[in-house]
């Protein structure tokens, strides 16, 4: 594809084993994942895949780790945004957001997150004490991104329009069932969700929701059409999830996958998808154009059109 500006991959993770463990890599299926996982592994994948800049995302709800990815995203030039993570019921939230953009690459701090999938209570992003950590965000000009399971989408939409000031990215399209090919309610909460206009969603973590063996592009259309009808090409952007999507597909498969699922929409409208509204949202700096070919488009593995899942 190819923008003046490059690709932007706006969700993607990093860590080390060496600093700490990763509570959810558990079991056979999650093996792959169970080492370590750096930027210099990732920059050759995204370069060839013509991305310039990403947004690094928090893994793990410990204090420690936000500081790190800000330190990390300080000394090179892929990393344009950090997505951390703070205890939004803590009294000092304000102070502590404040706190991080003081901090070495603490001016790449572009918004917050907290895995409400793993709370017990569905209702969780609207306790009182939630709502004031995310009325902080808001006044610290960060983005919040949602990390819910489809049952929770209600409850992100009621906190969305409680906060209208507040950019609410929802991440891996809120997690629909496409393994078990039921799209409802799930499209039908998010259609809901897309109708406040400072609600935003990415275009990412499908593979790894549909059958990791077996996947293909024509089983997750329905769900990104759904959700590039719902919010429009303005309000969504590219994520790749790397390296979870390695559970079920390359970092190239899943650029070119987007690419495919995207293929309907004009030359603007790609660019706002795979660049343009991440900018926008994250307020990420403006790159420049890839000096490599690999954004020209798909590189299929297979020779038919499709590009062939893998298992984990």
């Amino acid at each position: 594809m190819g923008t003046a500006t490059g690709i932007v991959d706006a969700h993607h993770h990093v860590w080390d084993l060496s600093v700490r463990g990763q509570d959810w890599i558990t079991g056979e299926r999650m093996a792959p994942l169970a080492r370590s996982f750096t930027l210099d592994d990732l920059a050759p994948e995204a370069q060839a895949a013509g991305v310039t800049a990403t947004v690094v995302v928090q893994t793990v709800t410990v204090p420690e780790e936000t500081p790190e990815l800000l330190a990390l995203a300080g000394k090179g030039e892929l990393v344009a945004g950090v997505v951390g993570w703070t205890d939004l019921t803590a009294p000092g939230v304000a102070d502590e957001l404040a706190r991080l953009r003081e901090l070495p690459g603490g001016e790449r701090l572009v918004g917050i997150r907290h895995q409400v999938q793993g709370e017990p209570d569905p209702l969780w992003l609207l306790r009182p004490d939630v709502l004031r950590g995310l009325s902080a965000v808001a006044d610290a000009g960060l983005v919040y991104d949602l990390v819910v399971l489809p049952h929770q989408l209600p409850a992100a939409y009621r906190a969305a329009a409680r906060l209208p000031e507040l950019a609410f990215v929802l991440d891996h399209l809120g997690k629909p069932p496409i393994a078990a090919m039921k799209p409802r309610p799930w499209a039908d909460d998010v259609r809901v969700l897309a109708t406040l206009p400072n609600a935003y969603c990415k275009l990412s973590g499908m593979v790894t929701e549909a059958d990791w063996h077996s996947w293909q592009p024509a089983g997750l259309a329905p769900y990104a059409d759904a959700v590039l009808d719902a919010f429009g090409p303005d309000r969504l952007m590219f994520g790749s999830d790397w390296p979870v999507c390695r559970l079920a597909a390359s970092y190239a498969e899943v650029v070119d996958t987007a690419r495919v699922l995207t293929s309907g929409l004009t030359p603007a409208e790609q660019r706002e998808v795979f660049s343009g509204t991440a900018t926008r949202v994250y307020g990420l700096p403006e790159r420049p154009r890839p000096r490599t070919g690999g954004a020209a488009g798909p590189s299929y593995r297979d020779g038919d059109g499709v590009p062939r899942g893998t298992g984990a």
